[in-house]
Protein backbone atom coordinates (compact mmCIF):
# COMPACT_ATOMS: atom_id res chain seq x y z
CA UNK A 1 0.00 0.00 0.00
CA UNK A 2 1.38 3.44 -0.66
CA UNK A 3 3.34 6.03 1.31
CA UNK A 4 5.37 8.64 0.81
CA UNK A 5 9.01 8.89 -1.02
CA UNK A 6 10.88 9.50 1.74
CA UNK A 7 10.33 9.50 5.85
CA UNK A 8 12.64 10.29 8.98
CA UNK A 9 13.82 12.70 11.49
CA UNK A 10 15.04 16.60 10.64
CA UNK A 11 16.71 18.65 13.26
CA UNK A 12 20.23 18.73 15.16
CA UNK A 13 21.09 16.01 17.00
CA UNK A 14 19.62 13.20 15.35
CA UNK A 15 22.09 10.50 15.16
CA UNK A 16 20.35 8.50 18.33
CA UNK A 17 16.67 9.35 16.77
CA UNK A 18 14.14 6.38 16.91
CA UNK A 19 11.95 7.83 14.52
CA UNK A 20 12.99 6.35 11.21
CA UNK A 21 12.72 3.00 12.90
CA UNK A 22 9.48 4.19 14.10
CA UNK A 23 8.28 5.07 10.47
CA UNK A 24 9.39 1.47 9.68
CA UNK A 25 7.83 -0.20 12.55
CA UNK A 26 4.20 1.23 12.20
CA UNK A 27 4.69 1.54 7.97
CA UNK A 28 5.28 -2.04 8.16
CA UNK A 29 2.52 -3.03 10.51
CA UNK A 30 -0.48 -1.20 8.12
CA UNK A 31 1.14 -3.35 4.89
CA UNK A 32 2.77 0.29 3.66
CA UNK A 33 6.24 0.45 0.96
CA UNK A 34 8.90 1.32 3.02
CA UNK A 35 10.05 4.51 2.30
CA UNK A 36 13.45 5.94 1.90
CA UNK A 37 15.04 6.72 5.29
CA UNK A 38 15.49 10.80 5.71
CA UNK A 39 17.76 12.37 8.36
CA UNK A 40 17.70 15.68 8.04
CA UNK A 41 20.88 17.03 10.08
CA UNK A 42 19.85 20.64 10.38
CA UNK A 43 20.97 23.57 12.55
CA UNK A 44 18.52 26.40 10.77
CA UNK A 45 15.05 26.18 8.51
CA UNK A 46 17.48 27.73 6.19
CA UNK A 47 19.61 24.71 6.11
CA UNK A 48 16.45 22.74 6.43
CA UNK A 49 14.71 23.57 3.44
CA UNK A 50 17.77 23.44 1.62
CA UNK A 51 18.20 19.83 2.42
CA UNK A 52 14.09 18.84 2.13
CA UNK A 53 14.16 20.04 -1.41
CA UNK A 54 16.60 17.75 -2.60
CA UNK A 55 14.15 14.92 -1.54
CA UNK A 56 11.84 14.24 -4.31
CA UNK A 57 8.15 13.01 -3.33
CA UNK A 58 6.03 13.58 -0.20
CA UNK A 59 7.87 13.66 3.02
CA UNK A 60 7.10 12.67 6.41
CA UNK A 61 9.20 14.18 9.23
CA UNK A 62 9.46 14.21 12.86
CA UNK A 63 10.55 17.94 13.48
CA UNK A 64 13.19 18.14 17.05
CA UNK A 65 15.22 20.90 18.18
CA UNK A 66 16.05 23.15 16.90
CA UNK A 67 13.48 23.85 14.31
CA UNK A 68 10.09 23.55 15.92
CA UNK A 69 8.99 26.81 15.56
CA UNK A 70 10.59 28.05 12.40
CA UNK A 71 8.01 25.78 10.21
CA UNK A 72 5.23 27.97 10.99
CA UNK A 73 6.45 31.30 9.94
CA UNK A 74 8.64 29.63 6.60
CA UNK A 75 6.21 27.14 5.58
CA UNK A 76 3.12 28.66 6.31
CA UNK A 77 2.22 26.11 9.20
CA UNK A 78 0.47 27.27 12.17
CA UNK A 79 0.98 25.42 15.67
CA UNK A 80 -1.99 24.67 17.93
CA UNK A 81 -3.53 26.90 19.91
CA UNK A 82 -0.95 28.17 23.04
CA UNK A 83 1.57 25.32 21.86
CA UNK A 84 2.83 27.26 18.78
CA UNK A 85 5.29 25.39 17.37
CA UNK A 86 5.23 21.83 15.48
CA UNK A 87 7.16 18.14 15.78
CA UNK A 88 5.78 16.64 13.02
CA UNK A 89 5.91 17.73 9.18
CA UNK A 90 4.08 16.53 5.83
CA UNK A 91 4.77 17.55 2.71
CA UNK A 92 2.27 16.04 0.28
CA UNK A 93 1.91 17.14 -2.98
CA UNK A 94 4.18 19.98 -2.40
CA UNK A 95 2.08 21.61 0.51
CA UNK A 96 3.34 21.00 3.96
CA UNK A 97 0.88 20.35 7.08
CA UNK A 98 2.47 19.67 10.50
CA UNK A 99 1.17 19.29 14.17
CA UNK A 100 2.14 18.92 17.60
CA UNK A 101 2.14 15.26 19.22
CA UNK A 102 4.81 16.02 22.51
CA UNK A 103 2.05 16.32 24.84
CA UNK A 104 -0.72 13.33 24.01
CA UNK A 105 2.49 11.61 23.58
CA UNK A 106 3.44 12.39 27.13
CA UNK A 107 0.38 11.42 28.42
CA UNK A 108 0.19 8.58 27.10
CA UNK A 109 3.76 7.19 28.03
CA UNK A 110 2.45 8.33 31.87
CA UNK A 111 -0.68 5.76 31.33
CA UNK A 112 1.85 3.05 29.72
CA UNK A 113 3.75 3.43 33.05
CA UNK A 114 0.34 3.65 35.66
CA UNK A 115 0.33 7.40 35.95
CA UNK A 116 -3.53 8.74 35.13
CA UNK A 117 -3.27 12.33 34.63
CA UNK A 118 -6.77 13.36 35.62
CA UNK A 119 -5.84 14.34 39.45
CA UNK A 120 -2.08 13.95 39.31
CA UNK A 121 0.22 16.57 40.04
CA UNK A 122 3.00 17.69 37.14
CA UNK A 123 6.15 19.11 38.36
CA UNK A 124 7.62 20.49 34.91
CA UNK A 125 10.58 22.54 34.66
CA UNK A 126 10.71 24.63 31.46
CA UNK A 127 8.86 26.45 29.24
CA UNK A 128 9.75 25.64 25.38
CA UNK A 129 7.29 24.39 22.46
CA UNK A 130 7.53 21.01 24.45
CA UNK A 131 6.43 21.78 27.85
CA UNK A 132 3.37 23.77 26.07
CA UNK A 133 2.48 21.12 24.51
CA UNK A 134 2.84 18.32 27.53
CA UNK A 135 1.25 21.79 29.73
CA UNK A 136 -1.89 21.68 26.86
CA UNK A 137 -2.15 18.07 27.09
CA UNK A 138 -2.01 17.65 30.71
CA UNK A 139 -4.11 20.04 32.13
CA UNK A 140 -6.61 19.06 29.33
CA UNK A 141 -7.06 15.61 30.91
CA UNK A 142 -7.86 17.28 33.96
CA UNK A 143 -4.06 17.52 35.89
CA UNK A 144 -2.26 19.87 37.58
CA UNK A 145 1.05 21.19 36.79
CA UNK A 146 3.73 22.73 38.86
CA UNK A 147 5.73 24.97 37.00
CA UNK A 148 9.19 25.28 37.31
CA UNK A 149 11.64 27.85 36.10
CA UNK A 150 14.36 26.92 33.56
CA UNK A 151 15.80 28.48 30.23
CA UNK A 152 12.21 29.79 29.79
CA UNK A 153 9.29 30.44 31.70
CA UNK A 154 6.12 28.60 31.25
CA UNK A 155 3.43 31.75 29.51
CA UNK A 156 0.37 31.63 29.82
CA UNK A 157 -2.28 29.70 28.45
CA UNK A 158 -5.00 27.20 27.98
CA UNK A 159 -3.40 25.75 31.49
CA UNK A 160 -3.70 28.48 33.37
CA UNK A 161 -6.52 27.42 35.16
CA UNK A 162 -4.59 24.09 36.35
CA UNK A 163 -1.62 25.48 37.66
CA UNK A 164 -1.15 23.79 41.43
CA UNK A 165 -0.57 25.66 44.20
CA UNK A 166 0.51 22.16 46.53
CA UNK A 167 4.15 21.38 46.25
CA UNK A 168 3.49 17.80 46.10
CA UNK A 169 4.10 16.57 42.92
CA UNK A 170 3.07 12.78 41.72
CA UNK A 171 5.57 13.12 38.77
CA UNK A 172 8.17 14.79 37.60
CA UNK A 173 9.85 15.90 34.13
CA UNK A 174 13.22 18.38 33.40
CA UNK A 175 12.24 19.41 29.80
CA UNK A 176 15.27 21.85 29.76
CA UNK A 177 17.37 18.43 29.97
CA UNK A 178 19.50 18.43 26.57
CA UNK A 179 18.87 15.68 23.68
CA UNK A 180 20.52 12.58 23.50
CA UNK A 181 20.53 11.60 26.82
CA UNK A 182 21.27 14.59 28.77
CA UNK A 183 21.32 14.82 32.43
CA UNK A 184 18.18 16.12 34.06
CA UNK A 185 17.88 18.51 37.24
CA UNK A 186 16.80 16.66 40.93
CA UNK A 187 13.38 17.74 41.46
CA UNK A 188 10.98 16.62 44.13
CA UNK A 189 7.97 14.39 43.04
CA UNK A 190 6.92 10.85 43.74
CA UNK A 191 8.65 9.71 40.51
CA UNK A 192 10.96 11.68 37.81
CA UNK A 193 10.99 11.12 34.32
CA UNK A 194 13.25 11.94 31.66
CA UNK A 195 12.15 12.39 27.91
CA UNK A 196 15.73 12.74 26.71
CA UNK A 197 17.24 9.84 25.42
CA UNK A 198 20.72 8.83 24.29
CA UNK A 199 22.42 6.19 22.12
CA UNK A 200 22.09 3.19 23.90
CA UNK A 201 18.57 3.55 24.79
CA UNK A 202 16.19 1.11 26.07
CA UNK A 203 12.36 -0.02 25.23
CA UNK A 204 11.63 0.38 28.55
CA UNK A 205 13.18 4.12 29.45
CA UNK A 206 10.37 6.46 29.63
CA UNK A 207 11.99 8.97 26.98
CA UNK A 208 12.02 6.05 24.29
CA UNK A 209 8.09 5.22 25.65
CA UNK A 210 6.82 8.85 24.70
CA UNK A 211 9.46 9.05 21.52
CA UNK A 212 7.20 5.74 20.25
CA UNK A 213 3.43 7.60 21.55
CA UNK A 214 4.01 11.16 20.39
CA UNK A 215 5.01 8.91 17.42
CA UNK A 216 2.01 6.81 17.13
CA UNK A 217 -0.17 10.12 17.52
CA UNK A 218 1.29 11.43 14.49
CA UNK A 219 0.09 8.87 12.43
CA UNK A 220 -3.26 9.47 13.86
CA UNK A 221 -3.59 13.02 13.64
CA UNK A 222 -1.39 13.67 10.16
CA UNK A 223 -0.09 11.00 8.11
CA UNK A 224 -2.75 8.13 8.45
CA UNK A 225 -5.84 9.49 9.63
CA UNK A 226 -8.33 7.29 7.78
CA UNK A 227 -6.68 4.36 9.49
CA UNK A 228 -6.42 5.16 13.01
CA UNK A 229 -8.24 2.09 14.05
CA UNK A 230 -5.24 -0.29 12.26
CA UNK A 231 -2.61 1.15 13.86
CA UNK A 232 -0.71 -1.32 15.99
CA UNK A 233 -0.55 -0.53 20.43
CA UNK A 234 1.70 1.14 21.96
CA UNK A 235 3.26 -2.19 24.06
CA UNK A 236 3.51 -3.64 20.12
CA UNK A 237 5.69 -1.40 19.11
CA UNK A 238 7.93 -1.00 22.04
CA UNK A 239 8.43 -5.06 21.73
CA UNK A 240 9.88 -4.12 18.29
CA UNK A 241 12.43 -1.45 18.99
Amino acid sequence: MGGPAFWGIAGSPISHSLTPRLFSVVGSSLGMEQAGQAFIEAASIEEFESKASALEGDLWLSCTAPLKHSPQSRLGIPGPEGINAINQLMRSGGVWSGTSTDGRGFVSACRHIGIEPSGSVLRMRGGGSAARSIAAAWSSEGGMIIPVMGRRELISGPWDSSLAESDVADIAVDLDAAPAGGASVEMQAALQVSISYGENQSPDEFAVIMVAAQHLEAWRSIFAPDRADELPGLGEILSKL
